[in-house]
């Protein structure tokens, strides 16, 4: 039966069929593959790309916190590069190891652990302000890089009568200490504008300030403008 499939020309037609028939399988299964390898290749993956410079130095904390560092974009898997970053918690605790250009995708090759100097671990609205405080006005050093203050100004105020009375003032609530002297000298505050901070430089020089240092948890609200009507009640 075999010997006359293969002499006749019928059995030679139908074994040339059945070898298209497969030919033509094997290539449909090639071609599902092939079709499917592209598409993974070109399937898009959400990965972090820099909105704007980012120097070498800058925190990882500074840039996972404030978006106008970065964007998410689906870019195809075969764009994507060796090690990009698609989740911002893996910037913590990291600096910038290199400048990042904009529209560049963060990679962890551009990230890793050091040292970050003040300046890296601002965003672009804050800014490092400087006063110079006695022990007292620091709380007698027990304020120190971390700790959150208030910030008290004392100054004058007119009076009923048009006389100029001393007040305190509660300028600002909740401030971030990036740096500290102990007992007394240079304290670090971060600002978070630069009306914030030229505020602060303006009072720091035509009046006096002081810190009260904030507990760990919880706040009462914020306290009235103190005169000598709430001390002494004249």
């Amino acid at each position: 039966m075999s010997s006359k499939l293969f002499t006749t020309r019928q059995g030679t037609i139908l074994l040339g069929v059945i070898a298209a028939v497969i030919a033509a399988i094997a290539l449909i299964v090639y071609l599902s593959h092939y079709r499917n390898s592209v598409n993974k290749a070109n399937a898009p993956i959400p990965v972090l790309v820099a909105n704007r410079l980012i120097q070498k130095g800058t925190s990882g904390d500074v840039i996972r916190t404030n978006s106008g560092y970065y964007q998410v974009l689906n870019i195809p898997k075969k764009e994507v590069k060796t090690g990009a970053i698609v989740d911002p918690a893996s910037l913590t605790g990291k600096v910038a190891l290199t400048d990042i250009s904009s529209s560049q995708q963060l990679t962890a090759a551009d990230f890793g652990v050091g040292g970050v100097g003040i300046s890296g671990s601002l965003n672009q609205n804050q800014r490092a302000v400087v006063v110079a405080l006695g022990s007292p006005q620091s709380v007698g050093g027990q304020i120190a890089a971390g700790s959150h203050v208030d910030v008290w100004v004392l100054t004058s105020g007119q009076g009923s009568s048009g006389v100029a009375r001393p007040i305190a003032k509660l300028l600002f609530q909740d401030m971030y200490v990036m740096n500290a002297g102990t007992g007394g000298g240079n304290v670090t505050l971060r600002a978070d504008s630069p009306t914030q901070a030229g505020q602060i430089i303006f009072a720091s020089s035509q009046d006096q300030l002081w810190l009260t240092l904030r507990p760990t948890v919880g706040s009462k609200p914020k306290p009235p403008v103190i005169s000598a009507r709430n001390v002494t009640g004249g």
